[in-house]
């Protein structure tokens, strides 16, 4: 009888543990089973350098969604940027994009400066006033390299 209840006992903890890892794995992994309230826009840079896949979106310093795929149009040579933004989050259709520095030496996320139009992007839509990465080293070589 005690033999019974101690491996009784272990393989429940051994179902509470998988369960736990599962749970942290998934929220650490930010999945989602269920459908989350957000839509998908999209804004073309010049240069998205140093921004990757499942950085985030911020408006007013203020996480609102992430960056779900970047990519390079063959024929104006631009980098497409695809990234959700959370429900009830209404952008006006003249809003900025831009990407942005966490810190000095931080990650890159994407900055959206809201516009003044009353119409909003929606589902699928578009950013078209974008402003892209500031190369520490463009700003270097071109002050060491300017002639007067």
């Amino acid at each position: 009888m005690n033999k019974i209840s101690t491996e009784t006992l272990v393989g429940l903890f051994v179902i509470i543990g998988f369960a736990c890892f599962a749970f942290i794995a998934i929220k650490l992994g930010d999945v989602s089973f269920f459908e989350k309230n957000e839509y998908t826009l999209s804004a073309r840079f010049t240069s998205a350098s140093g921004l990757k896949v499942g950085a985030p979106v911020e408006l007013a310093g203020v996480r609102v969604g992430l960056v779900k795929g970047i990519l390079v149009d063959p024929k104006e040579y631009e980098a497409v940027v695809t990234f959700t933004v959370k429900e009830g989050v209404e952008l006006p259709s003249d809003s900025i994009a831009s990407i942005r520095t966490a810190g000095i030496i931080g990650d890159k996320y994407i900055k959206l400066t809201p516009g003044g139009m009353f119409d909003t992007l929606a589902d699928g839509g578009e950013v078209f006033e974008t402003e892209s990465a500031i190369s520490i080293e463009e700003l270097v070589s071109k002050y060491i390299f300017e002639k007067n």
